[in-house]
């Protein structure tokens, strides 16, 4: 009885769930410690994400830093109709330890904002690539995703500067 709810307990604070969550990921995803980096995805090393379809990008945080930033509190997002620039700020996520800037990864003007951050700001914590994305954007330059970094890149990325620290 001891020996289950420690390996309850144990999975609860891990994240491991027996729970099949299949429909949420795409073809293929790493795993890295706790942390997932999602085939299919750009990523910036301030560790946003960005998800480019036709021509409206998905703008979100990585699981790797809602993970370091623990439980989202409150989040400030812009306006649509806003422009945002590549590497500089567009909002913030406070959390019980933090608060951060949010860069966006590529430029464009903001067509959607995610209103359920809002009353519930710990879907950045629960899904950061699917329920918490936090803008949408027209992308003015899509080359820019060119730079940014893929899948494999970005988890290697998340090694070495958790390493370091």
């Amino acid at each position: 009885m001891a020996l289950r709810m420690w390996a309850s307990s144990t999975a609860n604070a891990l994240r491991i769930s027996s729970a099949s969550k299949a429909h949420l990921s795409p073809a293929f995803s790493f795993s890295r410690c706790f942390s997932s980096v999602l085939e299919g995805l750009k990523y910036a090393s301030s560790h946003e994400w960005v998800k480019h379809e036709g021509s409206v990008a998905t703008i979100g945080i990585t699981d790797h830093a809602q993970d370091h930033l623990g439980e989202v509190v409150f989040v400030e997002l812009p306006e649509a109709g806003r422009s945002v620039s590549a590497g500089v700020g567009f909002g913030a996520v406070e959390s019980v330890k933090a608060t951060s800037d949010i860069n966006s990864p590529i430029s464009g003007d903001v067509v959607e904002v995610n209103s359920k951050l809002t009353e519930s700001p710990g879907l950045i914590n629960s899904s950061p690539y699917e329920d918490g994305w936090m803008i949408k954007i027209k992308p003015k330059n899509p080359s820019e995703l060119e730079s940014l970094l893929g899948a494999k890149e970005y988890t290697k990325f998340c090694e070495e500067e958790d390493a370091a620290h």
